[in-house]
């Protein structure tokens, strides 16, 4: 199939491994970031760690937009539902990640409220329309990725004047979140990044600029197969081998340097930046995510509601927060694959798709007992 069995020939991937091998300096080290969920998958499904040299090191960043979502966001959702009666919508991942109290949404649903997973944004703009004497709340996540579709449907909510369709929206910035692991790098020192696929596919290759230029990262965006991850490790470690730091794209056939500029151009209508939000792991991030603009304020949940977001802090026994900052692995968590797994976890990092953790347990527990 094209662009997947190209990428995943064995013969060119063992000569892109031999060129690594080749290149890689034995008193260098290379400490290199992933900060898509999706590549942490790439690497772990495969076995790249396994046949990289030991002096290349793979630090998983805070790439799943599911992990990074901070406890009291999803208390917030599973307010609407229980107290103020609304019909939540959201996606899959969101239903397990535990929230105060014992609860999660999908035991928030099993007590009796309509919380409901869609497939997308429109799936619950649907709902609204078949239920006009209903509050409905679309439950809104994820990176510049999934921004877009959200902007698509709250342009035909206000089109078609729906007095019952709210947005409670959590979308965050990924090159401020790389930006703040780079201003708080005292436990995690970083060579360089592999940047994002889908995110960049939005936003394109100009915004990682400011890392090669102030932070003196170099930065190649890759695709999500294993080919891809290879070629863009090998890049990396050509520029760190020369003292260079600049941006590259190894994804050239999805990524442009200017992004999608309808999609930015209909993000930049309907959203506004935050002064702050908070992460799970990385504590509050200025202007690291948005909200409803002022022209779709009659959409925002949290206006329309009253909601009060409440800090809380992580299960004690829960590592996500380190392995969200790079500062751990999962299997450095004392509870992972033991009390914590994807049945019954007790972070978020192991209920993602995208996390880490979940990628570990899946993948590669084995091969590390």
């Amino acid at each position: 199939m094209k662009y997947i069995t190209e990428y995943r020939d064995t013969e060119l991937a063992k000569k892109i491994i031999k060129d690594i091998k080749a290149e890689v300096q034995s008193d260098k080290s290379y400490r290199l970031m992933e900060f898509c969920g999706g590549h942490t998958h790439v690497i772990s499904r495969y076995g790249l760690e396994g046949v990289l040299p030991e002096n290349v090191r793979m630090i998983h960043g805070p790439g799943c937009p599911v992990c990074v979502m901070p406890i009291g966001r999803i208390d917030s959702a599973i307010e609407l539902a229980l107290e103020h009666g609304a019909t939540v919508c959201t996606y899959a991942d969101c239903m397990r990640v535990p929230a105060s109290g014992g609860l999660s949404m999908m035991k928030a649903k099993a007590q009796g409220g309509d919380i409901r997973m869609v497939y997308s944004a429109s799936d619950c703009l649907e709902i609204a329309r078949a239920n006009p004497d209903k509050n409905v709340v679309f439950f809104a996540i994820g990176f510049e990725t999934t921004t877009p579709a959200t902007a698509v449907v709250l342009k035909q909510a206000k089109a078609e004047g729906l007095k019952n369709f709210f947005v409670f929206c959590n979308h965050v910035l990924t090159p401020a979140a790389m930006n703040h692991i780079l201003q708080n790098d005292e436990k995690v020192h970083i060579d360089g990044f592999v940047g994002p696929a889908h995110v960049s596919t939005i936003i394109g290759s100009e915004p990682y600029e400011t890392f090669a230029r102030d932070h003196h990262k170099p930065v190649v965006i890759a695709g999500f197969e294993p080919l891809d991850m290879l070629q863009s490790i090998l890049m990396l470690i050509r520029q760190i081998n020369k003292g260079e730091a600049k941006v590259e794209n190894e994804f050239i056939r999805a990524v442009k340097p200017e992004g999608n500029t309808k999609a930015l151009k209909m993000v930049h209508e309907v959203f506004a930046l935050r002064d702050s939000f908070e992460w799970r792991g990385l504590g509050s991030v200025p202007n690291s995510a948005l909200k409803l603009s002022d022209a779709y304020s009659e959409f925002d949940a949290e206006k329309r509601f009253g909601l009060k977001y409440r800090r809380v802090p992580d299960n004690k026994a829960c590592e996500c927060g380190a392995i969200l900052r790079g500062e751990k692995h999962p299997s450095d968590c004392r509870a992972f694959g033991t009390v914590c797994t994807p049945e019954n976890p007790i972070g978020s990092c192991m209920v993602s798709s995208e996390g880490a953790c979940a990628a570990y347990f899946n993948y590669g527990r084995h091969k590390r007992a």
